[in-house]
């Protein structure tokens, strides 16, 4: 290199630090890509995106193409710094060199091209994707022969490699929604939430308990049952001889507008046309319970428990709600479950369940036990409760207002004090 100017080798040394500093920015860039994201632009036709995702596709080529590449610009860099302080400065000057370059590179073509790669990864990777594309053709060969001799050696060692799987478990994913901040508007964060956390949730934590089951008895008069029918809150309605365990279908209120203009109604006629009642697991989950109510066509589900004996029922409704939150339900003749007071405090049907209080006020009721605020309450006292008691459940205050036989049926609840603790739950 005698031969060579002294100003070709000083070009030559920037031109192989900027080198350095691409290949070091292309390697943090490609790596930071969020693959969701590349997958979903690659999808739709983003040509530098599709690039990028198909080098992704295989790690091991890519990462050993800018490697390969960063190392011989980072010698040779290393090698005309040598000969230049050689004629600059004679053999004493060789010495500093590479603590020289070792700077220069760490300062220069390492550091800042990180960390504006790692900020700003799409604005990087898919300029350069192209050219790393080019790259990888021309050194396969070099690059194969490299992970070839690689992957004896880690084999050596019992090490595995195995490409990674972009694959989210739902703990991730959940994450994910979370922390997505303004991408997803906060309302649609809460309903996929509540999807996810569907899989949580049993089909006794938010069904309508069998006493509040309105259903008809078809031991009564035709008459009765008809006052009954033409009264009812709802559009589908259980039919019992005797007994609510003798459930002999559903009603639909269109069906008996189509029979009765064709006979007059009898108890014979109404069971001919109310259908088969889909029964369900108490211990079903919801995501399960959904699918399943979908492929059967069913509105309705009569939930029962390990013996057979009802315990409640659960429409679609109920488990909409689960995701989308409280529909309105200003029904004549319905008394509110919530009474939202002066002072800030909430009168409540202590018959409600804590899910859905939890919902509606903000509460932060235990659910992993009792369905209801009654059973909370009498899970808490293990006893019966004389009205004017107070409790502290969960950081709230409660104050039993007025009770019925072995049921507490109106409480007082207050906004949180505090965050509960294992004692006050």
């Amino acid at each position: 290199m005698d031969d060579i100017p002294i100003g070709v080798l000083f070009g030559t040394l920037v031109l192989l630090v900027i080198l350095s500093a691409f290949f070091s920015a292309s390697e943090t860039a490609m790596m930071a890509l969020n693959r969701y994201r590349l997958k979903h632009l690659a999808d739709n036709g983003h040509r530098s995106a599709q690039i990028a995702k198909r080098l992704l596709q295989e790690p091991d080529r890519l990462l050993g193409t800018i490697l390969f590449g960063n190392n011989l610009v980072n010698m040779s860099a290393a090698t005309v710094a040598a000969v230049l302080a050689l004629r600059l400065y004679g053999d004493v000057a060789v010495a500093f060199s590479s603590a020289l370059m070792t700077i220069i590179i760490l300062v220069l073509a390492e550091v800042p091209p990180k960390t504006v790669a790692a900020n700003y990864p799409e604005r990087i990777a898919f300029p350069v994707a192209i050219i790393l594309a080019t790259l990888v053709r021309i050194l396969h060969p070099i690059v194969w022969l490299v992970n070839h001799v690689s992957g004896f050696v880690l084999r050596l060692f019992s090490v595995s490699v195995r490409r990674p799987v972009d694959k989210l478990s739902a703990a991730e994913l959940h994450s994910v929604i979370k922390h997505s901040g303004q991408n997803i508007p906060e309302s649609h964060q809460s309903m996929l939430l509540r999807v996810l956390e569907l899989e949580n949730v049993a089909v006794n934590d938010v069904m309508v308990p069998r006493s509040a089951i309105e259903a008809i008895d078809l031991d009564q008069d035709t008459e009765d049952i008809m006052d009954e029918l033409a009264t009812s809150h709802h559009t589908r309605v259980p039919l019992f001889e005797g007994s609510l365990d003798q459930i002999v279908g559903i009603l639909h209120l269109r069906d008996i507008i189509h029979l009765t203009q064709n006979e007059e109604p009898s108890k014979t006629s109404l069971k001919s046309v109310a259908r088969e009642p889909m029964y369900i697991p108490e211990s079903a989950k919801l995501t399960q319970q959904l699918l399943a109510m979908q492929a059967a066509r069913q509105q309705m589900g009569l939930v029962v428990d390990e013996y057979g004996d009802l315990k409640g029922l659960i429409t679609v409704e109920e488990i909409l709600e689960e995701i989308v939150g409280e529909f309105t339900r200003n029904v004549p003749g319905m008394t509110e479950e919530v009474h939202e007071q002066p002072d800030g405090s909430y009168l409540v049907d202590a018959a409600t369940a804590i899910r859905d209080l939890n919902r509606r006020i903000g509460c932060r009721l235990p659910t992993d036990g009792p369905k209801t605020l009654n059973g909370l309450i009498l899970e808490y006292l293990e006893d019966i409760p004389h009205p004017g008691t107070s409790m502290l459940l969960a950081g709230h205050p409660v104050e039993i207002v007025k009770t019925r036989g072995t049921a507490v049926t109106v409480a007082r609840l207050h906004p949180a004090l505090e965050r509960p603790s294992a004692a006050q739950i």
